[in-house]
C-alpha cells in the first residue's frame, strides 16, 4: 500500500505540506489515459481529436462534482451532522455519481459544438473502461473499496486501508459478522476480497473488447450500449464481493441497483441500435427496372 506518494515541501505556495495521494495521482492518470485514448478514435471517425482535451476537461469537472454530490446524499447523516467536513473532504468520491455529473457536462459540450451525439457516444465508450481501470488502481493503492473477509489466497489485508481490514472496521462500519476461524488465524486484521484488483482485471478485458470493435459497422451509439451492458454487468458481479453499508434493497447495494437499469437500457440500446450504417442510413439506389419503369412513364407523357 502507497497511500501518499510524497509530501509537497513546506516553501511551495498553498500546497506546502500537503500529502500528495496515490488515489489523486491515479485520477490523473484515469483522465490522462482517457484523453489519449480519445485522440486516435475521434481521428478514426472524422473529429478534430484535440476535442479530447475538451471532453476530457468536462469530464473531470463534472466528475469530481458528481462524485461529491453522491457521496454526499448517501451519507446523509454524517453530511447533517458535518456539512463542510464531509463536502470539502479529500475523500468520498462514488464512480457512479462522477459518472453521471460527468455524462451531464459532456453531453452538454457535445450539444454545444454541435458534434453527432451517436458518434461521440461511441468514442467516449472506448475510453471509459481504460479511466475507470486506472482510477481503480488509485483505490487499491489506498485501501479503499475494498471487499468482505475471505480465506482464498489471493486475499489481502489491508491494515492502512480507508478504513483498515481490521475485525472493528468490518463489523462496525459495514455490520458484517467475521468468520471466528479468521479472527484465529489473521488476528486482528483480516484478508479481504481485492475487489479493486477484480475491477481493474475486468475493466481492462472490456477496454481490449471495445477497442477492437471501435471501428464497428452498426448504428453510431451501438458501442455505448455495448459498454452499459458490460459496465453494469461488471459492477453487478463485483459488488458481490465488495463490503458495503448500501444495502438497503435486500441483497442488492444501490450501485447493484443502478447496474441493473444501466444493462437493460443497454440491452434495448443494442436491439434499437443493431445494423449495419449502409442498410440503415443510405437510401437505397433504384434498381434498373425501376428507372426504366419511369422513363417509359416520362416518354408517354
Amino acid at each position: 500500500m502507497y497511500p501518499t506518494l510524497f509530501t509537497v515541501p513546506s516553501w511551495v505556495p498553498l500546497l506546502g505540506g500537503d500529502p500528495i495521494t496515490s488515489f489523486g495521482a491515479m485520477m490523473f492518470f484515469a483522465f490522462l489515459a482517457g484523453g489519449f485514448v480519445l485522440r486516435p478514435v475521434l481521428k478514426l471517425k472524422g473529429i478534430d481529436p484535440e476535442k479530447a482535451w475538451d471532453m476530457v476537461f468536462m469530464a473531470v469537472i463534472g466528475g469530481v462534482v458528481g462524485a461529491k454530490l453522491y457521496y454526499v446524499l448517501l451519507n446523509w447523516q454524517q453530511t447533517a451532522a458535518d456539512p463542510l467536513g464531509m463536502i470539502f473532504s479529500r475523500g468520498g468520491m462514488v464512480w457512479y455519481g462522477g459518472f453521471f455529473g460527468a455524462t451531464a457536462l459532456v453531453l452538454w459540450d457535445i450539444r454545444k459544438s454541435r458534434l453527432p451525439l451517436g458518434k461521440m457516444a461511441d468514442v467516449i465508450a472506448v475510453a471509459l473502461p481504460l479511466g475507470y481501470g486506472v482510477g481503480r488502481i488509485g483505490c487499491f493503492l489506498v485501501g479503499d473499496d475494498w471487499g468482505r473477509p475471505t480465506d482464498l489466497p489471493w486475499g489481502i489485508a489491508f491494515p492502512l486501508g480507508s478504513p483498515p481490514t481490521t475485525v472493528a472496521s468490518i463489523q462496525q462500519a459495514f455490520g458484517i459478522t467475521v468468520d471466528p476461524a479468521l479472527i484465529q488465524k489473521y488476528g486482528s486484521v483480516i484478508p479481504v476480497h481485492p475487489t479493486q484488483l477484480y475491477e481493474i482485471g475486468l475493466s481492462a478485458l472490456i477496454f481490449f473488447l471495445l477497442w477492437r470493435l471501435r471501428d464497428h459497422r452498426h448504428r453510431y451509439g451501438w458501442l455505448f450500449m455495448l459498454w452499459l451492458v458490460l459496465a453494469g454487468l461488471e459492477r453487478l458481479v463485483v459488488e458481490i464481493f465488495r463490503a458495503k453499508d448500501d444495502r438497503f434493497l435486500g441483497p442488492l447495494t444501490v450501485a447493484q441497483v443502478i447496474s441493473i437499469g444501466l444493462v437493460v437500457v443497454g440491452i434495448w440500446g443494442l436491439g434499437q441500435l443493431r445494423g449495419t450504417r449502409e442498410r440503415v442510413d443510405t437510401p437505397k439506389a433504384p434498381t434498373k427496372t425501376a428507372k426504366t419503369r419511369r422513363s417509359r412513364r416520362r416518354a408517354r407523357a
